[in-house]
């Protein structure tokens, strides 16, 4: 059911990127530009060769793509300020429309803790707009806790 992203599996990404962007767009229109997707074609090409940015794929029994989950291996080796820790980050974790509801998020989020756990991650983190209080209430009913705030002044 969970599997790394492939080729075959770009129309179905962008089509959820789209949806993404939808309820950002909705919800900020004066940042998020809509319909739109952070990643055209050939840099969703890119990124599934790389394994430092692995995606992953919740597919159907047809092999049709439900949902995804985009994530970021970070470490600040070297760093004077930072420790070292190995981060498992989820850039983005999208679910089928039509899908929500029925588990699919959260196989891909616990897949992505085993993942992170396989590689010697000491966490995962992830990013959620304050707008997408569906998100917000998806996560922290998994456990996650607020780790930094980003604020803003609209002038």
């Amino acid at each position: 059911m969970i599997r790394r992203a492939e080729e075959r599996d770009i129309p179905a990404l962008l089509r959820l990127l789209v949806q993404v962007n939808m309820v950002h767009h909705e919800g900020r229109p004066d940042l998020f530009r809509g319909p739109a997707t952070k990643y055209s074609r050939e840099e969703l090409r890119a990124l599934l060769r790389d394994d430092g940015r692995p995606i992953f794929v919740y597919a159907d029994e047809e092999d049709r793509v439900l949902g995804y989950a985009f994530c970021i291996l970070q470490q600040h080796v070297g760093s004077a300020l930072m420790t070292d820790v190995k981060t498992l980050y989820i850039d983005d974790l999208c679910v089928e429309e039509a899908c929500r509801g029925q588990r699919v998020g959260t196989a891909l989020y616990e897949y992505v803790l085993d993942c992170a756990r396989a590689l010697g991650c000491y966490n995962v983190t992830l990013n959620v707009w304050a707008l997408n209080e569906s998100a917000l209430q998806f996560y922290r009913k998994r456990g996650l806790s607020v780790q930094k705030i980003g604020m803003e002044k609209i002038l």
